[in-house]
């Protein structure tokens, strides 16, 4: 009685322990689930040919994800004097800054066009140099991103963003403005002589979820595997010293014998 309860008891232990392998696996695999579709969501809007905004997002709020990376054109002339920079934008462990300019097309309305990256001086509080964005009508291309939520506890000096949020921009430029999505900066007609470093292509890499997710899975098995592995070890052993012990009083039955013999 006392081996089926403590045995039980590690049963039970094992139990909770391949759940929780379970769980883990499972949330490995919604994580590879989650990768894939980015992948697949990349591949298929990365190289698209460029679209009409309004087809893309139409309205100004709309946040859209399986849009994400298309392509679209857009003509009108940058807002210069309402330039942002995007703070604490490492890249390639260099100090920098993401160069947002405020972009109106010709119904009037505005988004927002991230022309790329650019290093921060020494101070590291505000750019090194910024190449200034073409003048009068210009045609663009832009690769579509959603914008970014507020981080609390995270502010920024004047002329400058904590994060892409639309909506800070918008307040801004005091005109109709998209506040849902924005624009990485692919290509400028004319093209002017110097601009910020362009974003670069996303890794199209699904992880190590995989592994991660059958690892759990074999490691849940394991555990019932050495379960049954200790409990016909202790079997083994317990049969082992009742043999033991019946040898020892066959032995001292037979010295008993011989020594009444003689």
């Amino acid at each position: 009685m006392t081996f089926l309860r403590r045995w039980g008891g590690y049963l039970a232990l094992v139990i909770v322990f391949a759940v929780a392998c379970g769980l883990l696996s499972s949330w490995q695999w919604a994580r590879r689930a989650e990768a894939v579709a980015e992948v697949d969501k990349i591949e298929a809007n990365y190289d698209a040919p460029p679209a009409q905004l309004d087809t893309l997002v139409p309205e100004l709020d709309a946040v859209d994800d399986t849009v994400e990376w298309r392509p679209v054109e857009l003509t009108g002339e940058y807002l210069t004097d309402e330039q942002l920079f995007v703070r604490n934008r490492p890249r390639d462990s260099t100090a920098g800054f993401e160069v947002l300019v405020p972009f109106r097309l010709t119904d009037g309305t505005v988004f927002v066009v991230d022309r790329g990256w650019v290093p921060a001086d020494e101070s590291l509080e505000v750019p090194d140099s910024v190449p200034n964005a073409p003048d009068g009508e210009v045609t663009v291309v832009v690769r579509l991103k959603p914008g970014e939520p507020e981080i609390p506890g995270r502010s920024a000096p004047a002329g400058q963003l904590a994060t892409v949020k639309l909506q800070d921009v918008a307040d801004l430029v005091g005109k109709p403005t998209y506040t849902g999505m924005y624009g990485l900066l692919v290509s400028e007609d004319p093209e002017p002589a110097d601009r910020p470093l362009a974003a670069v292509r996303p890794v199209e890499d699904e992880g190590p979820h995989l592994s991660y997710a059958l690892q759990w899975i074999a490691f849940g098995i394991l555990a019932f595997i050495g379960l049954v592995w200790a409990v016909r070890r202790e079997r083994v052993i317990a049969a082992g010293g009742v043999i033991t012990k019946r040898r020892e009083r066959d032995a001292e039955v037979e010295d008993a014998l011989l020594d009444s013999q003689v």
